[in-house]
């Protein structure tokens, strides 16, 4: 396997293997830190493989893959619509999700899809790149603040029956 991190934007074709690790690292980042019971109901009802493999190709949908190798290891999606209100002025382009596979954590594949949508938020005028993430996923809020997001607000998540709040942090592009 190379050590060397390849990006590119997926196409109608990636559907099953992006919805295949979505549900994995979806289940893999927050399983421990739930319910079983209401993380079944989410992936069951929320993020079926069927309503994953649809989102890719619908209009404002950008998905990009991440390779060690020939691997498939991270991907990120983005999302072309309509920013909340507090956001402030400007375009602005969201980063709806950001995963590595386990084995690829601490490899750099974080990092690469993080600047890939930063050019590609460029590339398309955007000013800002906004996202939501949950209040206790301390990894995460680090990664996003190390480069350069900052809170901005929060609304509500449910996952199965819990009513979690998830922060909105923004980066000026």
């Amino acid at each position: 396997m190379e050590s060397t991190i390849q990006i590119r934007q997926a196409t109608v074709e990636d559907a099953a293997v992006i919805a295949d690790m979505s549900r994995r690292t979806f289940y893999d980042s927050f399983a421990a830190q739930n319910t079983p019971e209401d993380i079944a109901q989410y992936m069951e009802t929320q993020f079926t493989r069927e309503s994953l493999m649809a989102e890719v190709g619908r209009p404002g949908n950008i998905f990009l893959l991440a390779y060690l190798g020939t691997n498939p290891v991270g991907y990120a999606r983005l999302l072309e619509h309509e920013a909340p209100p507090e956001m402030g002025q400007g375009p602005a382009i969201e980063l709806v999700r950001l995963y590595a596979e386990q084995s690829a954590i601490g490899k750099g594949v974080g990092s690469a899809l993080m600047q890939s949508a930063v050019d590609l938020g460029r590339g398309k005028g955007k000013k800002w790149l906004w996202l939501g993430v949950w209040e206790h996923n301390h990894r995460a809020i680090a990664f996003y603040t190390k480069w350069g997001f900052e809170k901005f607000g929060d609304h509500p998540f449910i996952l199965g029956s819990d009513t979690q709040t998830d922060w909105w942090m923004r980066k000026p592009l």
